[in-house]
């Protein structure tokens, strides 16, 4: 007899990528790079975890060195990973972060990745439906629909498909990757989610609009929020509008950031939190991304979530992190 699934709360479903960070300078004179995991759906896992919410990630890696040490390490942050399939032949992506001058650029390495490969007939597989059908809350982003075709038809299924769980969905738009491409399966798969993720700075791109009240009657989702980069978070729901202020923050690297937020977010709404505190939650976890160098990092002491989330405005505006 098979093994019995794990208890996940929140499914991931997405690409994970090797991290490969030089010291400053340009790549051409780089000699020693840091390892490490990245990519945005797990990164939400990770940081779901991390808050107590029980997390499987879903996905296909290489059956490489690479592709062994994502799951090593999301199977450290107590990310079930009973979900991925190892490809014999394809490898898992890896990106490489460029700084110099004070400024990361990244580089990726993804064509033809094991990720890239998943097709709707993956989520038929028994470790991936059986996990699905006893999740609370299921989240994926823009990148995985944009990776490939395959991918985007996957993302249709399961956002189309009679359905359990909340489907979450953080817009993370890479022009890049919708070049040449008709990005509509994205515009449909965000129209079909429970709760959707989206930075007003990439929205003006996106959509053409930065405002937070024209997304909301755009995109007509049951949750929208709206995070305005180092500001405030806005979200909707049933017609109220709450806007949360971000917290000051000494940042040392923005990249993980906003998957921080979706996890704190997505954590606060599975556990029944308010809006505001779902709002200050995501904040809080935002913030230990980004005083740190990777692109993910443990969240705040519960003690001192607890005492923050229930903090008074002013309290708030006052914290610096």
């Amino acid at each position: 007899m098979p093994e019995p699934l794990p208890e996940t709360t929140a499914i991931c479903v997405g690409e994970a990528m090797i991290m490969l960070a030089g010291g400053p300078g340009p790549l051409a004179d780089v000699e020693v790079f840091r390892r490490s995991v990245g990519g945005a759906e797990c990164n939400v896992a990770g940081g779901l975890a991390g808050l107590g919410v029980p997390t499987g990630w879903i996905s296909r890696v290489g059956d490489d060195g690479f592709g062994q040490h994502v799951l090593r390490d999301l199977q450290a942050r107590g990310v079930d990973v009973g979900g991925v399939e190892l490809d014999p032949v394809r490898p898992t992506a890896l990106y490489v972060k460029e700084s110099e001058n004070g400024r990361s650029r990244m580089h990726y390495y993804r064509t033809g990745s094991a990720a890239a490969a998943m097709q709707p007939s993956f989520l038929d597989r028994p470790e991936v439906s059986g996990r699905l059908q006893q999740a609370k809350l299921v989240h994926t982003t823009g990148i995985t629909a944009a990776i490939s075709t395959s991918s985007a038809d996957m993302l249709e299924r399961l956002a189309t498909e009679p359905r359990e769980y909340l489907l979450s969905v953080d817009l993370n738009w890479r022009p890049a990757l919708w070049r040449d491409r008709d990005p509509a399966p994205l515009w449909r798969l965000l129209k079909a989610a429970d709760i959707v993720l989206i930075g007003a700075d990439e929205a003006e791109v996106f959509a053409g609009t930065g405002d937070p009240d024209v997304l909301y009657e755009q995109l007509q989702t049951p949750v929208l929020v709206v995070k305005n980069d180092a500001h405030s978070a806005i979200a909707f729901e049933g017609g109220a509008r709450t806007e949360v202020p971000a917290l000051s923050v000494e940042v040392v690297e923005t990249v993980g950031a906003g998957d921080a937020f979706a996890a704190g977010f997505l954590a606060g709404t599975l556990q029944g939190l308010s809006m505001v505190e779902r709002l200050r939650l995501g904040h809080l976890n935002a913030a230990a991304v980004l005083t740190a160098p990777e692109d993910h990092a443990p969240p705040p002491a519960a003690a001192e979530r607890e005492r923050l989330l229930k903090a008074s405005d002013e309290q708030w505006a006052a914290t610096k992190v």
